[in-house]
């Protein structure tokens, strides 16, 4: 991979938390992470509720390794992702992006995420009015998939947001009602559109390897790759591409696994972290086979404490290889 083409953790909502990407960000060289969305209805957000979703405000937008964190804004009233975009900026955030693209049933329930993907001048007015609001030198960026149904309107809707002001876009291969299926993956379609514009085009979708990345990158196109569930499934996924790093051992990865069972958290349920490690290890089962016997042995765990405690057993009875 050039060292001019840039690696950006995806927001993944319910998965990539904070905690998360504290990890991630310290065992890969991102260029900037990008938060799970915050959701804007119709009123101005408190602060607490950014610093909650976005704890690096804290730390001048950036994680403890000092990668850029940019705030995701999700909602469809113009004027409402303006004025919390504006906050958002004044709290710290590496510029503002903006969700046109996640597929979840509450999202859509709501119009928002992938459900303005039908809309493509209502996504030009939003996108337009968080930039005029901004102002020009914050970066502004868009996530997008190829459409709702079909890839019909893909053209329009990344023109429409090149044409209101983003500075970047970028853009899952598949359509909503194509979900995460991996034949639906259409890096080829992303190409097509960059012809159009002017402005980066970041891909992402279906990244799970070395082969994939570059597969991903010659037939978009693209300079730039965004990585989501293929990070969890290889967590030094990053740092293979960029650097041709060797996957991390299972005993690496069990130790990644440790530091985050024995994190704390504010304002969760009691529950959060061992519901976060069982999804993390059904990610990682994909790749490594101790994962999926060890979500075999945790699934009736339910403490923190618990599965802290079994993690630590399965560190020290593993043989030193």
């Amino acid at each position: 991979m050039k060292q001019n083409n840039r690696i950006i953790l995806a927001p993944m909502e319910g998965v990539l938390d904070y905690q998360v990407r504290q990890i991630l960000t310290e065992i890969n060289q991102f260029d900037y992470c990008v938060t799970e969305f915050v959701r804007v209805t119709h009123h101005q957000l408190s602060n607490r509720t950014f610093y909650r979703l976005c704890p690096e405000l804290y730390n001048g937008g950036k994680t403890s390794s000092g990668t850029p964190i940019r705030v995701q804004i999700l909602g469809q009233s113009p004027q409402w992702m303006a004025e919390n975009a504006v906050k958002a900026i004044e709290l710290g955030s590496f510029g503002i992006d903006i969700n046109f693209g996640c597929p979840a049933k509450t999202v859509i329930g709501s119009q928002g995420g992938a459900y303005l993907l039908q809309y493509p001048e209502q996504i030009f007015n939003i996108v337009s009015q968080v930039r005029q609001s901004i102002g020009r030198s914050d970066i502004l960026s868009v996530k997008i998939r190829l459409g709702w149904s079909n890839k019909s309107h893909c053209y329009e809707i990344a023109n429409a947001i090149e044409c209101a002001g983003a500075n970047e876009i970028a853009i899952h291969g598949r359509t909503k009602e194509d979900g995460y299926k991996a034949d639906k993956i259409d890096w080829q379609t992303i190409a097509q559109i960059k012809q159009n514009l002017t402005i980066p085009v970041i891909a992402n979708g279906e990244i799970f390897s070395v082969e994939d990345a570059q597969k991903c990158i010659a037939q978009s196109q693209t300079q730039d790759i965004m990585l989501g569930r293929g990070i969890l499934t290889i967590p030094n996924l990053a740092n293979m591409i960029r650097n041709k790093q060797p996957a991390l051992s299972w005993s690496q990865v069990l130790e990644i696994l440790i530091h985050y069972a024995s994190s704390s958290i504010n304002d969760v349920k009691p529950l959060y972290h061992s519901a976060r490690i069982k999804q993390w290890l059904a990610y990682l089962k994909q790749y490594y086979v101790e994962a999926s016997e060890m979500l075999q042995s945790i699934r009736t765990l339910k403490s923190q404490q618990e599965i802290y405690t079994f993690l630590k057993q399965q560190q020290m009875t593993r043989p030193i290889l």
